[in-house]
């Protein structure tokens, strides 16, 4: 049976850990989060907060990788800790809703700006959607170096727009323009209520490093190359992240931000009028459009791996004879989404329930930790987590806040998360039953 061809370099593997987690989240969350905290620096607080738990999660996953180079990454640590009914809902969830909503919501984000520069209906903005994706998919099929160089060009170019909304920031805005003094503001909803709103904003956008950990099985060296791209990928987003938002405050004030849908548009368009707008449209347009390509390459390893152990259909775990990429799994999922694009047609009523059910994953991988260092005492550690327990600690205890948190404060979006996850218990057992019945079978 063929393999999977071992390509991804550590610039490939760093470029997917940055491209994976700017997506369009930077450029659209702004909104959400400065209406519900207007203040500078509580803005910048969660901002900074984030970009903690990401590096945090970073830090710990990068001794899961490094101990466990599997292919798909986060169910692996999952799986091998907490048995596969916890590895299961994981890719249950991801392949259908997390990965497949995330790549429909995206994918008519990017055609949403392309109907910037060429007037498109409804109807068009789902066709250019769904032939965007069919051509990324595509692209994942016929190799996977093939996908990495896409998401290397556009990840380039996605920072290069970014540094140019940055600098325009610094070099035409002011810090008089919001005032950054210190202030209780009124917080609509009270400060609980404001800080779980702004940091579902928050966690959309600074997820997505761990998709680093998903093309294990295709990485040279990955026991050195995948600990380190996450490090460097989560520590130049966060960077990046918060000289963002300090150009936006240059050019905005929170009330404006707050009342902006468009706010880097409408930033760089208040220093170059009309033709900053386009530009920053065109940067928005290649940053979503590079995620959903990356988002194609990495999470069908998922079901690669789960249908490798039986748990998912036979023919998701089959290699290209040619191409040597999981291209049925590929296939499947953005077939998925596809149908999300063209019956459901938008990501943003999820998006709570949707970074709800992805931290639920995010804190129990984590916490995977603890259990292989005493498991697996003797076990080679390549990478080990700094200021080990105080880190994965942190990153754990975060994720269950948050998690807490949103089921308080938002509790439709929550228990329909949970409702759907159960729905994945009797599948999983149907599909083990299934597995272990085959031995059976052939013994007879």
């Amino acid at each position: 049976m063929a393999e999977l061809r071992r390509s991804l370099t550590l610039f490939d593997m760093t470029m997917i850990a940055i491209g994976g987690t700017i997506g369009s989240g930077i450029f659209l969350t702004p909104s959400l989060i400065a209406h519900a905290l207007p203040s500078p620096w509580l803005i910048m607080a969660v901002w900074a907060v984030g970009g903690l738990m990401a590096m945090s999660g970073a830090l710990t996953f990068a001794e899961l990788a490094a101990l466990m180079p599997r292919a798909g990454g986060e169910y692996a640590y999952l799986t091998e800790a907490y048995g596969g009914l916890v590895g299961f809902l994981f890719g249950w969830a991801y392949f259908l809703v997390v990965n497949a909503g995330g790549l429909g919501a995206l994918s008519v984000a990017f055609a949403t700006y392309f109907g910037y520069f060429v007037p498109l209906g409804a109807a068009g903005t789902k066709v250019v959607a769904v032939s965007g994706l069919l051509l990324l998919t595509a692209v994942n099929v016929v190799g996977v170096k093939a996908g990495a160089i896409f998401s290397d060009v556009f990840t380039v170019l996605k920072i290069a727009g970014i540094a140019a909304l940055v600098a325009v920031g610094f070099a035409f805005g002011s810090a008089h323009t919001t005032n950054f003094a210190f202030s209780a503001p009124t917080i609509p909803g009270g400060l609980g209520a404001g800080l779980a709103t702004a940091m579902v904003g928050v966690l959309w956008s600074t997820g997505g490093w761990q998709h680093a950990t998903y093309a294990t099985a295709e990485v040279r060296d990955p026991r050195r190359t995948i600990p380190l791209a996450m490090i460097v990928g989560t520590a130049a987003v966060t960077l990046i992240y918060i000289l963002v938002n300090v150009s936006y405050m240059f050019l905005l004030t929170p009330q404006e931000i707050a009342a902006s849908p468009r706010v880097a548009a409408d930033a760089v368009s208040r220093v170059f009028g009309t033709a900053g707008g386009s530009a920053i449209s065109l940067a928005i347009f290649v940053s979503t459009f590079g995620v959903v390509g990356i988002y194609t390459l990495t999470a069908p390893r998922i079901y690669f791996a789960m249908a490798n152990e039986g748990l998912f259909f036979k023919r998701v775990a089959e290699v290209h004879p040619r191409f040597r990429t999981p291209a049925f799994a590929i296939l499947a999922q953005s077939l998925w989404a596809v149908m999300l694009i063209l019956f459901w047609g938008t990501f943003e009523n999820l998006i709570s329930y949707v970074v709800f059910t992805d931290w639920i994953f995010f804190g129990l991988a984590a916490a995977s930790v603890f259990i292989f260092r005493r498991r697996l005492p003797d076990a080679e550690r390549v990478s080990r987590v700094p200021f080990y327990p105080w880190t994965p600690l942190f990153f754990v205890a975060m994720s269950a806040w948050f998690v807490a948190v949103t089921l308080v404060q938002r509790p439709a979006q929550a228990w329909a998360g949970l409702l759907f996850l159960a729905l994945g218990v009797p599948v999983y057992f149907y599909w083990k039953r299934r597995k272990d019945a085959l031995p059976a079978a052939a013994a007879r």
